[in-house]
């Protein structure tokens, strides 16, 4: 495995759960100017938009385990790689959310075991949703995101509009998921948050690998079923995989 391409991992994950947790938790509710749930959902498809251009070409920019997992049961990934791309985001996720609680902790008041961006489900979904209802959630979006990425990524696909769709995609599934389980499709965006929230966020985490790798599988198979012609790469087209 090129340690580049790792690298690019790493720094992408850096980015999404940087600047995508960072507006949930810096300036979702900021007072009179707060971005709220579409303005999060943006920032965590505009992470996407921008490293995909930014570092697709040099390691396909996947930025979340669900991704890895998903684009290889779909065929389009080697299944020796898997391992060293998820430990680089989980690093990368890990190095965002320690930068976010240093800067975000300069505020009076921070508490990051209010959330600090982290998914949760049950008391601490934000509309209190129960167990099944999140499984059920996390599964389907993320199955739905790897059947786009799939799709947006094929080889007969219009060149150089993947990051866009994939972008907007995931724009999408957050305006939806949020409200269920504050929206994770990706356990190493999931991963940084929980470990400096603690407790609660820690004891749910499962749930937040569980369910996207499931759901990314899910997604990269189906999608392999249907698709007419195989990808232009095995290893995703450049600057087209995401998040």
């Amino acid at each position: 495995m090129d340690i580049r391409k790792c690298a690019a991992e790493a720094i992408g994950t850096f980015w999404l759960t940087f600047a995508g947790c960072g507006s949930a938790v810096v300036a979702a509710a900021f007072p009179q100017v707060g971005i709220g749930l579409l303005g999060v959902s943006l920032a965590f498809g505009l992470t996407v938009v921008t490293m995909a251009y930014a570092v697709g070409h040099i390691s396909g920019c996947h930025l979340n385990p669900a991704v890895t997992c998903g684009l290889a049961a779909g065929g389009r990934f080697p299944t020796k790689d898997i391992a060293p791309y998820v430990i680089a985001q989980v690093v990368g996720g890990i190095a965002a959310a320690a930068l976010l609680y240093a800067v975000a902790s300069g505020s009076p008041g921070f508490d990051p075991a209010k959330g600090f961006a982290a998914n949760g489900y049950g008391e601490h979904s934000p509309g209190h949703y129960g167990l099944a209802s999140c499984l059920v959630a996390e599964v389907v979006l993320t199955m739905m995101f790897l059947f786009v990425i799939m799709g947006a990524t094929h080889g007969k696909a219009p060149v150089g509009f993947a990051p866009l769709a994939i972008g907007l995609c995931l724009t999408l599934v957050h305006l939806v998921g949020i409200p269920i389980t504050n929206l994770s499709v990706n356990p190493a965006r999931s991963t940084g948050p929980a470990l400096f929230a603690g407790g609660w966020a820690l004891a749910q985490l499962w749930l937040f690998w569980v369910a996207p790798i499931l759901g990314g599988v899910m997604g990269g198979i189906l999608y392999h079923w249907i698709s007419a012609e195989p990808s232009a790469e095995v290893t995703g087209l450049p600057g087209a995989t995401a998040r």
